[in-house]
Parts: C-alpha cells; structure tokens; sequence
C-alpha cells in the first residue's frame, strides 16, 4: 500500500474527522470566549478597580532609546488570558458533565426483555410435559 493511501486511510478515519471538527470548533469557542473576557468581563472590573484598564497593566523593565525599543511585562494581558482559561476550563467542564449524565441516563434504563417466540413456548411446555413422571 503506498504512503498516500495509507494517509488516505488514517485521515477518513471516524476519529480523526471527529477531532479536526473539534479543533476548529474549540479554536472559533476560544475567539468567542476572549471577545467575552475582553469586551464584557474585563471593562466592569476595571471600573470596580478604579477604572483600570488591564491591556495597560504592565511593568517598563527598560525605557525605550534611539536604538533599541521598551522591553515591557504585560501582565494585564497576562491576567485577561487566564480568566480566558479558566472561563474555558468551566465551560468545558460543565459541557464533559452534561455528556457523562446523558450517557448515565442511557446505561441506567433496563435492557428491554425480548419477547419469546411462540414456538419456545410451546417446545418449553412439551419439554415440561415430558418431565412430569
């Protein structure tokens, strides 16, 4: 089998289609999840904090000169990307918790009981008649 049907093979797989859907998915829910940190969350906690904008948070190590720029610690931005995470880990969390009680609801209902063909029956009641002494 040549290297481009073997590869064929391995990206037609179910679980490989299923987890590229995923990625791009996950990558378009983090878009929206820093627009919602950035947008909605962080402007009423910087008026809370006395109007603070976190974008400019950050700590100058070195004054920029003619040749060289400011080297800068943004940690406002750092904190906006972890209440992106943790938002994130929440909202994953949350949907793995809902997919587990769906799938215990499933394994909790009784396996139907199938129904006896007529003929077990009846073989079942010549089979008693017989051992009756």
């Amino acid at each position: 089998m040549s290297m481009l049907h073997e590869f064929k093979a391995f990206a037609m797989r179910g679980n490989v289609v299923d987890m590229a859907v995923g990625i791009i998915i996950g990558a378009a829910f983090g878009k929206i999840v820093s627009s919602f940190v950035n947008d909605v969350i962080m402007p009423p906690i910087g008026v809370l904090l006395g109007g603070v904008n976190f974008r400019d948070l950050a700590v100058v190590i070195q004054q920029a000169t003619e040749t060289q720029a400011e080297v800068v610690i943004k940690y406002g931005m750092f904190v906006q990307t972890i209440i992106d995470f943790i938002i994130i880990a929440f909202a994953v969390f949350f949907g793995v918790k809902a997919m587990n009680s769906m799938k215990k609801k499933e394994e909790a209902k009784p396996a139907a009981v199938a129904e006896v063909p007529e003929e077990i029956k009846l073989l079942a009641e010549i089979r008693d008649l017989l051992k009756k002494p």
